[in-house]
């Protein structure tokens, strides 16, 4: 193992500057070495902006590095884009590098599967762009739950929402778009772009996969205004709901959109058991981008939320008060999958494995939907 874990992003968009470059400047354990994208000139600008010594386009003459330890996938994948993060995580796992990956690693939970099982079996470790799961409020909620603050947990209510889309002049993206004259059925959209970090909170603060559920996926703007001027008809899921029950007794509520009035991530998990509760926000509103609030009164008519400091341990290094949340979680997912690499360990927390038990629960929302029934897990 190398000092420094040496990295090559595929992908220098927005997202790409403002989490993932910034995440990997932080952490001790890594350089990036090499940046990726098609369109050169952005590739160039980001290799400027952080230090990056060589530019690609193409990124299998970047996966051909023998000096490269980690790739990092981090390009546009969203609804239209079938074909976009899926090619080119099995393609940086079957060179044998470790991959960190942004959701969804595939649309179909059975692929994500044979991801993660083809960095298993080369010895890999994988991450997932989960990002709230890296919020130091929500690290330390999770050890207060494994330490039994809440008991046995009865019920999970998760929130990802808000209004970032609420405006019907607001485009969501292109291939989001259908011509008004087809009755096409809706699309997957806000459940696993947006839904997808609260489900994985879900199924980690409760630790347990579901055995059942029951979603809806719902169209709440019909029509966008692109910046052309026209108007076109959007079928998307700009929100959508589900019911779960968990195998090992309790149940889940979820609910995603980004047409709901809230501020941005607008994310919130709840956890209610036998002993007390815990309540997370994160908003870019708060001070802090995060507040984690618990309370283990036994009598009904007395309860009250105090809210918890969160120990210094769960911030990234070069934390800084008040710093935009994507800079701040991103750099504890960074720094966490680095540290995992260096001290070869088992942990791998959010890695390929998790991804796929989330995509199972998008994909038999989606079934649910269509097929107005309960539908039982595994699929």
């Amino acid at each position: 193992m190398p000092d420094k874990l040496r990295v090559g992003v595929v992908g220098a968009g927005r997202w790409s500057r403002s989490a993932h470059l910034p995440g990997f400047q932080r952490s001790p354990h890594c350089d990036v070495v090499a940046i990726c994208d098609l369109n050169e000139d952005m590739a160039k600008e980001a290799a400027q902006q952080f230090d990056i010594e060589d530019v690609y386009t193409d990124y299998e003459k970047m996966l051909q590095r023998d000096d490269i330890d980690v790739i990092d996938v981090c390009t546009r994948g969203g609804i239209g884009d079938k074909n976009n993060h899926e090619p080119l995580a099995f393609a940086a796992v079957q060179a044998g590098k470790h991959c960190l990956c942004e959701k969804p690693v595939a649309h179909d939970y059975k692929s994500t599967w044979k991801a993660h099982e083809l960095a298993t079996d080369k010895g890999l470790k994988t991450k997932v762009g989960l990002t709230f799961r890296y919020a130091p409020s929500m690290q330390y909620m999770r050890d207060l739950i494994a330490e039994g603050f809440v008991g046995d947990p009865y019920i999970f209510n998760g929130y990802e929402q808000n209004s970032q889309f609420i405006s019907p002049t607001e485009p969501v993206t292109k291939v989001d778009l259908i011509p008004e004259t087809e009755n096409e059925e809706i699309k997957v959209s806000s459940i696993e772009g947006y839904g997808a970090p609260i489900i994985d909170l879900s199924l980690w603060f409760v630790d347990s996969p579901l055995k059942s559920l029951v979603g809806l996926l719902y169209n709440f703007v019909p029509y966008r205004t692109m910046p052309s001027g026209d108007k076109i008809r959007t079928n998307i899921d700009d929100g959508d709901t589900y019911i779960g029950e968990y195998k090992n007794g309790g149940f889940c509520t979820i609910q995603s959109s980004y047409v709901t009035v809230n501020s941005y991530p607008g994310l919130e998990a709840r956890l209610y058991g036998s002993q007390g509760a815990l309540i997370c926000r994160l908003g870019a509103e708060l001070e802090h981008q995060e507040v984690l609030r618990k309370s283990t009164s036994p009598n009904a008519h007395e309860v009250e939320y105090v809210e918890v400091d969160i120990p210094d341990k769960y911030y990234p290094p070069g934390y800084t008060p008040g710093e935009p949340w994507p800079a701040m979680f991103y750099a504890n997912l960074v720094h966490n999958f680095m540290e995992e690499i260096v001290n070869d360990t088992e942990e791998n927390q959010g890695n390929f494995a998790q991804s796929a038990m989330v995509q199972e629960i998008i994909n038999a929302v989606e079934l649910s939907h269509r097929e107005r029934r309960w539908v039982d897990l595994p699929l």
